[in-house]
């Protein structure tokens, strides 16, 4: 069963997309064309650029990739007015901290030390003002799910290895459409994944007998 670190990463998100989204002015009941806050966004696909930052404490002992920033690539396709669906492939420049489970316990801690993630997600994303904005806001929340992948780091000798883990996690954000073919978007993300610690950390430091 998939579970959270006590501590678990953010990830916020600043992204200039190429929205390739054309837009034509609409209109709500009520008001004239040229004055509605509202535009119309028609269906189609985008594309967009990732850069953020990914933040956390990686877990108990800080072994667990954290801190560091983000880079990737979404590209969406709208299902519905409020529906769309996105895949996304990021690498992250991350650290971790190596714990020498021989070593004492006040000094066992060494690092940081560089780690790269790279991860495949699919995120389903509900627009609150379905295909519209609204003074070119365009608020929505969802949830994504998929796999990320760390290479072993060569100082750890303790047998703990990151692997492939799955990673889950909801997030909220915002498009501004800039003009009727760019917007920028910003989200904020809570992910999920579970750290599995080697036996070796549960055993008495040789260093320290008695402990």
């Amino acid at each position: 069963m998939l579970k959270p670190m006590p501590s678990l990463p953010r990830i916020i998100l600043m992204a200039l997309l190429p929205a390739g989204l054309a837009s034509s002015v609409g209109a709500q009941a009520g008001h004239a064309p040229s004055s509605s806050p509202y535009r119309d966004i028609l269906q189609g696909h985008s594309l967009t650029f990732l850069v953020g930052s990914f933040a956390g404490n990686g877990g108990k002992l800080g072994i667990g990739p954290h801190h560091g920033t983000m880079y990737g690539v979404r590209y969406d396709i709208r299902l519905s007015n409020p529906m769309q669906v996105g895949f996304s492939g990021t690498r992250v420049g991350l650290e971790r901290f190596i714990v020498d489970a021989d070593d004492s316990v006040a000094t066992r801690r060494k690092g940081p030390v560089s780690q790269s993630l790279v991860a495949a997600e699919m995120a389903l994303q509900w627009n609150l003002t379905g295909k519209k904005t609204w003074h070119g806001l365009a608020p929505y929340f969802g949830g994504s799910i998929g796999v990320a992948f760390a290479g072993d780091t060569r100082a750890d000798t303790s047998g703990y290895r990151f692997g492939t883990k799955m990673v889950v996690g909801p997030n909220v954000g915002f498009r501004l459409f800039v003009t009727r073919r760019l917007h920028l978007r910003g989200e904020a993300r809570q992910s999920y994944w579970k750290l599995k610690y080697p036996s070796a950390y549960l055993d008495e430091p040789s260093k320290q007998p008695g402990t």
